[in-house]
């Protein structure tokens, strides 16, 4: 490991990176606060909707979210990732108020057609915009922490607020969407006082003009360009599926199927599900609990068969059982997240459109959930949720490690292609992913 790896880190020094983060925190937290959440079926039922119209929107949103996501990102590297969280902020206060002003089929379907449009401009700019700005200020070690902790408290807000909507509807029945709009306004805020980066490439050298020159085509070549020079990214893309689709589709679409399943009542179902976000919560901000025995790479294939094993047992034993299964499941994903962030950040190429490729990457993991999506309402229908629950640990567990070999065999060719490129001039590679650094391990709270 090399010796900048090995030594311990620093308090940040930067003003700028120590803002940077606290802002971060905050847009992440508002955000991310959907007040709706817990209710928003009930919700729509009382407002008319049937059951047929309710899922059809789903399908819709998870469709609108990977057309949304191919424009997004190019549009985020070409006017900066920090003006596209502040469009995302202003669409996403707009979605949250759709349901108070027009609590009908086509408002609910306006409203997450715009929550989709709002999250696919900050899914790839958020996480570009810390980790550039990071890097910018010498203080890139802090990285991982920092995106684990934003994702940390989120959830912990989450935690705190949930519970708060039952009685708060009771009040007002819109209340929880005129919150999430507050919360959405909020962020906007946050946005507003990010500060500016110097533009990728402006130090590249005599006559460089950054990136912001080309055209959208130009930006979509550089990213295709970058797919295909850095060999770790592919992969690593496809890594990451497995973690995006386990968690989202045992959080939203499995959850209560399969506590009604072992006899747990809807009347508890919120006090699981703050569980849950509560061991994620902890995982989140505490990635330096990952042994640095193994790298990144190796924990993210690991814990993704872990997502599929804790999972396929829900199908096992009473009641207990599958609430200590679920809390166990939720902190695997709080742990693997950020590392798989991580992952992805350093396999991108300094020089290329990042926003463009993080959009990219979700296109991917969006797809796949919305495919997943599809058969498992197919498995709830005929009643074979235990079929599917062990289907799925069995496909991961066949695949994961298939695709790890590749990665492996991909890092061992690395260093062979990079000596026979040494007399040529190439464009820039992103390094191969490296094992937890020491430094990010213990880089305090800002």
């Amino acid at each position: 490991m090399p010796a900048r790896w090995l030594r311990r880190a620093e308090p940040v020094a930067s003003p700028v990176a120590r803002r940077i983060i606290r802002l971060n925190n905050g847009f992440q937290l508002l955000f991310n606060l959907l007040w709706w959440m817990p209710v928003f079926y009930a919700y729509q039922r009382d407002a008319g909707l049937s059951d047929n119209q309710i899922f059809g929107i789903q399908s819709i949103y998870y469709i609108a979210f990977c057309l949304f996501e191919i424009p997004t990102g190019v549009i985020a590297d070409r006017i900066g990732a920090r003006n596209c969280l502040r469009a995302g902020a202003v669409v996403m206060t707009a979605a949250n108020m759709a349901p108070v002003l027009a609590p009908s089929y086509t408002g609910f379907l306006v409203h997450f057609l715009a929550i989709a449009a709002g999250r696919s401009l900050t899914s790839g700019a958020a996480s570009a915009y810390l980790y550039d700005g990071l890097r910018a200020e010498g203080a890139e070690a802090h990285y991982l922490r920092a995106e684990g902790t934003a994702r940390s408290l989120g959830l912990a807000a989450k935690v705190v607020c949930w519970p708060l909507v039952g009685p708060l509807m009771a009040l007002a029945a819109p209340t929880p969407y005129v919150l999430s709009a507050a919360g959405a306004a909020g962020s906007l805020a946050c946005a507003l006082a990010l500060p500016r980066l110097a533009p990728r490439g402006a130090d590249s050298g005599p006559g460089a003009r950054g990136r912001r020159g080309g055209s959208l085509l130009r930006d979509t070549g550089a990213a295709l360009r970058a797919l295909r020079v850095s060999p770790w990214l592919p992969l690593l893309m496809v890594q990451g599926v497995a973690v995006f689709t386990l968690s989202r589709i045992c959080q939203v679409n499995l959850f209560q199927p399969v506590l009604l399943d072992h006899g747990i009542g809807e009347s508890t179902h919120g006090g699981v599900l703050a569980a849950m976000t509560v061991a994620e919560a902890i995982a989140s901000a505490r990635p330096q609990w990952l042994s640095r025995r193994l790298a990144p790479a190796q924990w993210v294939s690991l814990l993704s068969v872990a997502l599929a094993v804790v999972l396929a047992g829900t199908a096992l034993g009473g009641p207990w059982l599958v609430v200590a299964l679920l809390c166990a499941f939720a902190a695997i994903t709080g742990f693997v997240y950020p590392v798989q962030r991580k992952l992805i950040n350093d396999a991108i190429p300094a020089d290329a459109p990042r926003a463009t490729l993080l959009s990219v990457e979700s296109i991917v993991d969006r797809g796949v959930c919305a495919l997943a999506a599809v058969a498992a309402g197919a498995y709830l229908a005929a009643g074979r949720l235990d079929a599917l629950l062990w289907q799925s640990a069995a496909v991961t567990c066949v695949l994961i490690p298939v695709l790890h070999l590749a990665l492996r065999r991909t890092g061992r060719a690395a260093p062979r292609a990079k000596a026979g490129a040494a007399a040529r001039p190439a464009p820039a590679e992103a390094d191969e992913p490296v094992p937890l650094p020491v430094d990010e391990c213990v880089a305090p709270h800002p």
